[in-house]
């Protein structure tokens, strides 16, 4: 444990381990009588108490001195004798106190003190000096940090005092873990009270870099200054307004076309969109995961659109709780008339204290997106996407766009990234100048010495001002430091290579980010697909292949994508992709996705329809535990709307493909390969023929 090898038992040990078992056995057989027999006499608690000084682990023993604690309280000549109260608790104080000597680190030995404590009738006169001595014993055990923070509550000991003995730990010990969580904490708290001499809080955090600076320095290869420095980073950089991207964007002139096909297919992909149906997706996406996205908080004022019966959801799975990207449907009414009809649409967040974060940040500025929607007229004929052609996504398919197309259309859409949403203009200048001498000082370490965990926070400082200039607008062109951040990643990797696999995935969202938000490289991943006939691709695709990507990012500024290539990179997962709403066309193959538990995100993308996911290796793993985390058709919750009299599909196959059924059933796909797969063979190709009515091609056959 701990990189501490273990040594094999003598002999002796070996006999004095087996005579130490026989012991506990008897005794555990003698308390579980007692316990089953809710028998709480002395000698009962006398049996429970060797047993638990013996073995502090034993979570059930202290479950029933809980039990029998309660039970004698309850007595009648107990209850209001305050002076036998006290006795029956100081007695578990005691028995608490031994169990500690034997091993101070028992989650249930501390439970239990602080269960008899929150009784009210013992004295927490001498608690702290009984952390003084298991301190002293374990300055940096979590467990005496975790109760002294539970004591000084009771006793009212004001957060200062205790920052000054969390200093003093620190001096005494710069690799206290424990003591810089402490101090994180009691921080947070006389930071959000604005206690006096903690505020503004740009002064208190400019001395607490400073503080953890000295630490670093003097000893970089320690770790736990470097957790410390992390979270000052995480509060210098925390927005202040959470609202961050939307779909469709501010300023947006959008047009729709109802009729399954683009019509016009010189229309920019970012101000067009094809559907079936009168039907906008609006998604709004925030810094980081909201709850309580409702009618009541966020306005919608249309013409023909009631904002009050509008239902949002969150795109996080469950549809509920909280998530950064949440999602409605604005429907708008069938126009007989021969002309477009065109819709203002404002969308406002008012100064809403309920709209929160799940670190507690409640959206306080007032916040609006306007854009405008073209629909046309209704029309009886539809184009019959069943009829068309498969469609084929070799390199062939795909040629480049007319340059002036491309430029014209990338900068609107840069354009309407940078415009604000927000009212309130915010000053990070004080972030940026901190985060800028941080960098220097960190350069400056790096220039003496190879640190694997200053390269990692230069990183992260650099990624840091990169997200703070955005926040003002900034061009990315000019100040962005995407290169130096990768190459960190990669001497990371070459460095530390136990923890490759998380290198390479912040090495892919930082290349992603790099090219998705920089005008130029955008344009050389932009393609044209050949065939502008065809109703049901968008002729223009964002191709993100061969990129090596393990993991996908920056989704805030992916949403306007309809057609998206991410064959030969090195997914494992297609978590992020949820949030894109508007997905028609997806090719995941030659990838590393192992299970089809991996593309649940999938399950929330109304518009799909088209789906590669050939040359994974799903069901090339004899045991994925991922697949746990998608919930059995079968059971209660997510197959209870399942009824077999009213499908061709039997239970038998599901049964042996549920993982399968539990993805595809809510899917509307005309296109699908899987070839390549271990998983795929005759019986998965029936039961997704008979689960996919309008599915025409599989694995590049015709299957109807």
């Amino acid at each position: 444990m701990h990189g501490r090898p273990r040594k094999a038992p003598t002999l002796e040990e070996q006999e004095a381990f087996s005579v130490k078992a026989s012991k506990l056995r008897s005794l555990q057989s003698q308390f579980l009588q007692f316990h089953h027999a809710k028998i709480y006499t002395k000698e009962a608690l006398d049996v429970s108490a060797k047993l638990l000084e013996s073995n502090p682990e034993y979570y059930t023993a202290w479950n029933y001195r809980k039990l029998a604690v309660q039970h004698n309280l309850n007595l009648p000549e107990v209850e209001n004798n305050e002076e036998t109260v006290k006795s029956i608790l100081d007695e578990e104080l005691r028995l608490v106190e031994n169990a500690l000597r034997r091993n101070f680190k028992s989650y249930g030995a501390w439970h239990h003190r602080k269960w008899v404590l929150s009784k009210g009738h013992s004295s927490t006169d001498k608690e702290l000096l009984l952390l003084g001595k298991f301190q002293k014993a374990d300055s940096r055990n979590f467990h005496a940090w975790n109760y002294r923070r539970f004591v000084t509550t009771l006793k009212n000991i004001p957060n200062e005092k205790e920052l000054e003995y969390t200093t003093d730990m620190i001096y005494d010990n710069f690799s206290n873990y424990s003591a810089w969580h402490n101090r994180s904490v009691l921080l947070s708290h006389l930071l959000k009270e604005k206690a006096k001499g903690y505020s503004p809080k740009d002064n208190v955090f400019t001395e607490e870099y400073e503080f953890v600076r000295h630490a670093l320095f003097t000893d970089p290869d320690d770790q736990s200054g470097w957790f410390y420095h992390l979270w000052l980073l995480d509060q210098t950089v925390k927005l202040e307004t959470l609202l961050v991207s939307s779909w469709p964007p501010h300023g947006c002139n959008l047009s729709l076309s109802t009729d399954g096909s683009f019509g016009d297919c010189s229309l920019s992909p970012f101000t067009s969109l094809q559907t079936n149906t009168r039907t906008l997706p609006l998604i709004l996406y925030f810094s980081e995961a909201v709850e309580n996205i409702c009618s009541s908080t966020v306005v919608i004022e249309c013409e023909n659109i009631a904002s009050n019966e509008l239902v949002w959801r969150s795109l996080s799975g469950d549809g509920a709780g909280s998530a950064q990207a949440w999602l409605t449907y604005l429907n708008f009414p069938e126009e007989h008339a021969h002309s477009e009809k065109a819709y203002q649409v404002k969308v406002s967040l008012a100064h809403s204290r309920g709209i929160f974060s799940s670190t507690g940040v409640h959206h306080g500025d007032s916040s609006h997106i306007e854009f405008s929607v073209s629909v046309p007229p209704h029309r009886s004929e539809h184009v019959d996407l069943n009829n068309e052609g498969k469609i084929s996504w070799s390199d062939e398919s795909f040629c480049t766009h007319d340059t002036q197309f491309l430029e014209s259309a990338l900068i609107n859409l840069f354009h309407l990234e940078r415009t604000k949403i927000d009212e309130t203009v915010v000053d990070y200048q004080w972030n940026i100048t901190t985060i800028n001498n941080e960098i220097s000082h960190y350069r400056e370490l790096l220039s003496t010495m190879n640190c694997k965990i200053g390269k990692l926070t230069l990183a992260r400082l650099l990624i840091a001002h990169d997200t703070l200039m955005s926040y003002t607008g900034t061009s990315h062109r000019n100040v962005s430091h995407h290169a130096e951040v990768l190459q960190l990643y990669d001497d990371l990797k070459k460095m530390d290579p136990a923890h490759l696999h998380y290198y390479q995935d912040e090495y892919s969202i930082v290349l992603l980010k790099q090219t998705i938000s920089n005008q130029e490289l955008l344009l050389k991943h932009c393609r044209k697909y050949r065939d502008p006939s065809s109703p049901r691709i968008n002729n223009f695709c964002l191709r993100l292949n061969n990129l090596s990507l393990s993991r996908i990012g920056s989704m805030e500024q992916l949403l306007w994508v309809q057609v998206l290539d991410l064959s030969h990179n090195q997914l494992k997962t297609l978590e992020g992709l949820e949030v894109m709403q508007l997905l028609s066309c997806l090719n995941v193959s030659y990838n590393k996705l192992c299970s089809f538990t991996a593309l649940e995100p999938l399950k929330l993308l109304r518009s799909l329809k088209v789906l590669d996911i050939s040359y994974n290796e799903i069901g090339a793993h004899s045991i994925d535990t991922r697949r746990y985390l998608c919930s059995s058709p079968l059971n209660h919750r997510s197959g209870g709307d399942w009824k077999t009299e009213e499908s061709e599909i039997h239970c038998v196959e599901v049964a042996d493909n549920w993982e399968a059924y539990a993805i595809f059933k809510d899917l509307n796909l005309i296109q699908l390969d899987l070839k390549g797969n271990a998983v795929s063979d005759e019986k998965i190709q029936s039961l997704l023929i008979k689960l996919l009515p309008s599915l025409k091609w599989l694995d590049g056959e015709s299957c109807r």
